[in-house]
């Protein structure tokens, strides 16, 4: 199956990675579900008018020698919140019900205490501290310098020129622009840099770039304020430890236990969460944080998921994390300090700007975190629940809700063990199928028509944010 998977795709690392599946039955869909919107009326789920992707089957339910019909519609399970302290009961375990308080609409976040028991969050951390954990830390510029959008600050624009001149002919064509962006060790250009290269590319009559014509458009691109959402995007830090855990078959029942609470709760078909990223267990000591963030990504033309790249837009610009939905569980509580936060939440409007007002920055966790309008106190065995986009009206996905952005507050005192769950699915919903489809004929392709299907999972596929 290893084999299968890294055939299928190539490993990418970004602060690490691992891999996932898990075959899991999927959820029976023939219950009505609402649709809400934040901000906006709900809809409900049933017939859309444009056919939706049909998830891949789970493991078993595949017949080996019959094409799948991929045509057959399927919609995204929308929990609604009703109001801000509405408390709904959910089954989650046998002889046991769970209560569900909605904490915000804008982004719609749910709370769950007691989603898993101790002895549960104690085998995950276990098992993250036998794996091993690794840095993920991007850290501030010392009192004085200038952060830039640009990470070397040492290049000329002659020698910028000439590193994405990849066949040395002296001009720019959009094939090498794109050939760099693709590149897996790393791109030293930010994307909103590559794409402001790749628009004056465009717009010039012969489609390539001399020396000249890339001199001003570069200039363009360094310049303050050209970058859209650069904020948010290109300064972000935190300070921690995390590792990945792969919860499909053949790992702990524990961590499949937790997934399958996942499945039960959203009523996601379980092939989106089979093909989703690993558990991400990730260790906050004394002074570790994360500034506030996005889990996913705004959807353009020029980028593509990260999940669904092998089906998706070749010449795309840059590769993004397309995250559907976000569950945290807390694996211990924290004596002080170490809040999940929400700057925005719930505010009647949201302007990135005015995140950042009179030398306040609402972003930065270790200075600004209580004056966030909502913080959440870790408490071993609560789940967090939120959804990072809103609905397109149809069942699917839709923009990003900028409400979600979301941080860590620093840790006072203690040690904060916390683990994080994404479901991806691509705003596209073609793509998603296509992704499903060339999934599972590559597997059968590789199986030899083995009588049991067992689902793949993008796993290597992770893009930390």
């Amino acid at each position: 199956m290893e084999n299968d998977q890294e055939d299928l795709m190539e490993q990418e690392e970004h602060d690490g990675s691992d891999n996932p599946p898990s075959s899991l039955k999927a959820p029976s869909r023939s219950t009505r579900l609402n649709i809400q919107r934040n901000g906006a009326s709900s809809a409900s789920v049933g017939k859309s008018e444009t056919p939706l992707p049909h998830p891949t089957p789970a493991a078993g339910d595949l017949p080996l020698h019959v094409e799948e019909d991929y045509t057959q519609s399927f919609s995204l399970p929308r929990i609604e919140g009703i109001r801000v302290g509405h408390v709904q009961q959910v089954s989650l375990v046998p002889d046991r019900t769970h209560e569900m308080r909605t904490i915000s609409l804008k982004p719609l976040l749910f709370e769950i205490p007691g989603f898993l028991s101790e002895e549960e969050g104690r085998v995950v951390v276990q098992l993250a501290q036998l794996k091993g954990l690794m840095e993920s830390q991007t850290t501030a510029p010392s009192q004085g310098q200038v952060e830039s959008n640009q990470p070397l600050l040492t290049f000329s624009t002659e020698e910028v020129f000439s590193l994405l001149d990849l066949n040395q002919d002296g001009l720019l064509q959009k094939q090498e622009i794109v050939s760099h962006s693709h590149s897996r060790d790393g791109t030293w250009l930010n994307p909103d840099n590559l794409r402001q290269i790749l628009t004056g590319l465009e717009v010039c009559p012969t489609g390539m770039l001399t020396l000249e014509d890339f001199r001003r458009v570069y200039d363009v691109s360094q310049r303050p304020g050209q970058q859209r959402s650069g904020k948010l995007r290109s300064q972000f830090k935190q300070r921690n430890k995390h590792t990945w855990l792969y919860q499909g078959p053949g790992s702990h029942q524990v961590l499949q236990t937790l997934r399958t609470r996942l499945i039960t709760l959203t009523r996601l078909p379980s092939t989106l969460v089979e093909l989703s990223e690993p558990l991400q267990v990730i260790r906050y000591d004394h002074g570790d944080f994360s500034n506030a963030h996005h889990d996913s990504s705004p959807s353009h033309s020029e980028t593509t998921c990260a999940h669904t790249r092998l089906a998706g837009n070749t010449s795309a610009l840059t590769e993004v994390s397309c995250r559907y939905l976000t569950m945290s569980f807390y694996l211990s509580s924290v004596e002080e300090g170490g809040e999940t936060t929400f700057p925005v939440a719930d505010n009647r409007t949201y302007e990135e700007q005015a995140l950042i007002q009179v030398g306040v920055d609402l972003t930065d966790t270790r200075e600004t975190c209580d004056r966030g309008n909502m913080r959440i106190k870790p408490t071993a065995g609560t789940a967090l629940l939120w959804y990072n986009h809103l609905s397109d009206g149809r069942g699917w996905m839709g923009e990003l809700d900028e409400y979600s952005l979301h941080g860590d507050c620093p840790v006072r005192r203690g040690v904060k063990w916390m683990a994080n769950s994404w479901v991806n699915v691509d705003p596209d919903h073609q793509q998603q199928a296509r992704y499903q489809r060339l999934v599972a004929q590559k597997h059968r392709a590789k199986s030899g028509m083995e009588e049991h299907y067992q689902p793949l999972s993008h796993s290597d596929l992770h893009q930390d944010l």
